[in-house]
């Protein structure tokens, strides 16, 4: 089946609610926090997913949706959308323009389609099955670089300050002193999208969720990349281990990822 047509509506649903998100953003007075005290919601995240929602209800009202905010409305479908309605929230209140909606359609467990729309810079990601992965409608691909040691590196760090939060650290000086550095931009369904278009070439990061990697996953392989959990599985739909890579830097980072000092993590 050709997915495009679900791409398009996915896309032109996430450039609505961009709208409404940029009519938010520099006006946010009140925000609450969530499961930690930087973890935050505001009226912005809850306007655009109730309208993703009423969207996607009213077009396919038998299909399951997945949402941050909201939960799981499960109908026993096939199909399942998988939305992220604010992803970079910090950054959004504090009026930084990396912040994204994400929207992914599973198809019998398999993401079959997916948008990650950032409003505040006009950047448009899209995928579908077996069709290749765009920025705004031109085709994209990963970088081409070979070796770790040439290579920018983009991750980030969990809300939650226990063992594994402390390691993190240590993690991210082993591959900053490995690399030409790492960034850390605050929304982790674009680390995927500038993955894909050969900003970065590596991305890693832990205790992220489903609407976090759903769409993002899928925009990379379409263009070309390499996504996986850290020792080399398949990436985990939960997100509790992602690497995502422009293919040819990938058993280096798992090499790294992989080191026994690491082992922490396998307990996720």
């Amino acid at each position: 089946m050709n997915w495009w047509n679900h791409t398009l509506f996915a896309q032109q649903t996430a450039m609505e609610a961009g709208d409404m998100l940029l009519d938010y953003f520099g006006k946010i007075t009140k925000y609450k926090g969530k499961s930690a005290a930087h973890d935050f919601v505001t009226e912005a995240d809850l306007t655009s997913e109730k309208f993703i929602i009423d969207k996607i209800s009213t077009v396919f009202p038998d299909h399951s949706i997945l949402s941050e905010e909201s939960g799981f409305d499960l109908k026993g479908s096939d199909y399942c959308w998988v939305i992220d309605p604010l992803d970079g929230t910090t950054n959004f209140v504090h009026e930084v323009p990396v912040f994204a909606i994400s929207i992914g359609l599973k198809y019998k467990n398999e993401t079959v389609a997916a948008v990650v729309y950032n409003p505040g810079q006009g950047q448009s990601y899209t995928a579908a099955l077996n069709e290749g992965a765009r920025l705004n409608d031109h085709l994209i691909h990963p970088s081409n670089i070979k070796t770790l040691s040439e290579s920018l590196l983009i991750s980030g760090f969990p809300y939650l300050h226990d063992d594994k939060w402390e390691l993190s650290f240590d993690l991210f000086k082993d591959f900053y002193s490995r690399s030409h550095g790492v960034r850390r931009f605050g929304a982790a369904s674009l680390d995927f999208c500038y993955v894909a278009s050969g900003l970065f070439e590596g991305f890693w990061e832990f205790n992220l969720k489903p609407w976090d990697v759903c769409a993002g996953n899928l925009i990379l392989k379409e263009a070309g990349g390499y996504t996986s959990d850290w020792f080399g599985a398949s990436m985990p739909d939960s997100g509790d281990r992602v690497l995502a890579t422009n293919g040819k830097i990938q058993k280096e980072m798992e090499n790294v990822l992989g080191n026994e000092r690491y082992a922490l993590f396998r307990s996720i």
